[in-house]
């Protein structure tokens, strides 16, 4: 395989890598969103007791819930959201790891076609 053929090959697995990371990026920002909405709802759990008439939205019926169901599955959601964050995170990491290696690998092709 020819430099020029490599460095093309190259160029697009750099073009793919970009993509991924901004499709991780994108993710992680919803997923923070749904964080903070949802550490907005467990605030609000703090101001209600056992008594306080909790409903949840179930396709498009409010079914009743009780306090300590409703404020467990908040928590667990936001247990859930962490997590998915810090696989995201990792992912991007990765990702990025990934694009340095090809940047490089370009810089060396690159270098090696205009020195030829």
């Amino acid at each position: 395989m020819s430099d020029k053929e490599q460095f093309e090959q190259l160029s697009l697995s750099f073009s793919n890598q970009q993509n991924n990371v901004n499709e991780l990026l994108t993710a992680r920002s919803q997923l923070e969103t749904q964080y903070q909405e949802n550490k907005i709802v467990l605030a609000e759990f703090e101001h209600l007791n056992d008594e306080s008439k909790i409903y949840k939205l179930t396709g498009p019926v409010l079914m009743p819930q009780e306090y300590g169901e409703a404020k467990m599955n908040v928590t667990k959601r936001l247990e859930f959201i962490e997590s998915e964050i810090k696989r995201v995170e990792a992912k991007i990491g990765d990702e990025e790891k990934n694009m340095e290696s090809t940047r490089n690998k370009l810089l060396e092709i690159r270098a090696k076609i205009n020195g030829e």
